[in-house]
C-alpha cells in the first residue's frame, strides 16, 4: 500500500498540474529517502530539469525529465505525495519546488519510501513483471507464470516479477471475487480458475482506479482528499466481519508475514494446504 490504483491515481492527478514545470529547488529532510547518491548529487541533477511526462510502472511513479533523466518514487507502505499542502509536518521527507511555485511533498510516516534519480529507469524497474491492465497481460500468460510457482497463490500475486502493481489489498479482493482460497497452490489452479482470476484482477483494478484508490491507511490524493475504493472492498481489512455474499465470518491468515483476508464459505480450500 499504495498499490497500482493509488499510484495510477497520483499520476493522473499530478500530470496536468506539474507536466512542463522545471525544478527550482529540492529540500531533502531525510537522507534515508535517497536510494543512491548524496543530497547534493540529487539537487545538482534535479534543479533546472523540466518534467516532460509522468508514468507508472507497477507501484513506481516515474517522472521523465529533460536530458533523458528519470526521477522515480516508490511510496512503499505509508508514503504519500502531496501537492501544496497547507503545512509541512514532521513526516515530510522531501520537498520538491517547481517553477510555478508548486511544492511536491513526499510524506512518509514509516520512512520506507525511496527516490531515485537515474539515467536509465530500467536499473530500478527492469525486473518487474507485466502490467495487469496492458494488452500483453493475458490469461495464458498468467497461467504460464503461476504454473511455475509451487507457493500459495496469494504469495504469487504479491511477487512483482509475476505481475506488477498488485499488493495485499487487491490480491485479497481478486481472489475473493474469483472464489479462490489464498492458500491454494498457484501451480495447482486449473485453466478455468486462472482465467477467472485474470478477469477479476482486471475488473477490480479498473474499478479501484475509477474510485481514485483506497484510503484505508495513510494514502490520500495529492490534494489531500481520500480515495473511495475501499468502500467496495469485500474482504480486505474486514477480518471478523460478516461476508456480504454468504454471511460467513471473514478470516485472516498470515502468508509470508502478510495478513490475508478471505471468506471460508466463498473461497473453500479444495486441496491440501501448502506451507505459507
Amino acid at each position: 500500500m499504495p498499490e497500482l490504483p493509488e499510484i495510477e491515481t497520483i499520476k493522473n492527478e499530478l500530470s496536468p498540474r506539474i507536466t512542463g514545470q522545471c525544478f527550482t529547488d529540492a529540500v531533502i529532510l531525510d537522507q534515508k529517502i535517497l536510494a543512491g547518491g548524496s543530497v547534493d548529487e540529487l539537487r545538482d541533477g534535479l534543479i533546472g530539469r523540466c518534467i516532460e511526462t509522468l508514468a507508472r510502472r507497477g507501484k513506481y511513479l516515474i517522472l521523465h525529465l529533460s536530458g533523458d533523466v528519470s526521477l522515480i518514487m516508490h511510496l512503499r507502505m505509508t508514503g504519500a505525495l502531496l501537492l501544496n499542502p497547507s503545512e509541512i509536518d514532521s513526516y515530510a521527507r522531501a520537498v520538491l519546488v517547481l517553477g510555478n511555485g508548486c511544492r511536491l511533498v513526499f510524506r512518509d510516516q514509516r520512512r520506507f519510501g525511496l527516490i531515485w534519480l537515474v539515467d536509465d529507469a530500467k536499473t530500478v524497474i527492469g525486473r518487474l513483471g507485466p502490467e495487469p491492465l496492458e494488452q500483453d497481460f493475458t490469461p495464458d500468460l498468467l497461467e504460464q507464470k503461476l504454473s511455475r510457482r509451487h507457493i500459495p497463490v496469494k504469495a504469487a500475486l504479491l511477487d512483482q516479477r509475476i505481475v506488477a502493481g498488485i499488493g495485499n489489498m487487491y490480491a485479497d479482493e481478486s481472489l475473493f471475487a474469483a472464489h479462490i482460497h489464498p492458500l491454494r497452490r498457484a501451480s495447482e489452479l486449473s485453466a478455468e480458475e486462472v482465467c477467472r482470476l485474470y478477469q477479476c484482477i482486471c475488473s477490480i483494478l479498473r474499478t479501484a482506479i475509477e474510485c481514485k484508490g483506497a484510503s484505508v491507511d495513510t494514502y490520500v490524493l495529492p490534494d489531500g482528499e481520500a480515495g473511495t475504493a475501499h468502500c467496495e472492498f469485500k474482504v480486505a481489512h474486514r477480518g471478523g466481519k460478516a461476508c456480504a455474499v454468504c454471511g460467513g465470518i471473514i478470516e485472516r491468515v498470515p502468508i509470508q508475514n502478510r495478513g490475508s483476508y478471505f471468506c471460508p464459505g466463498c473461497q473453500p480450500l479444495c486441496t491440501d494446504q501448502p506451507s505459507a
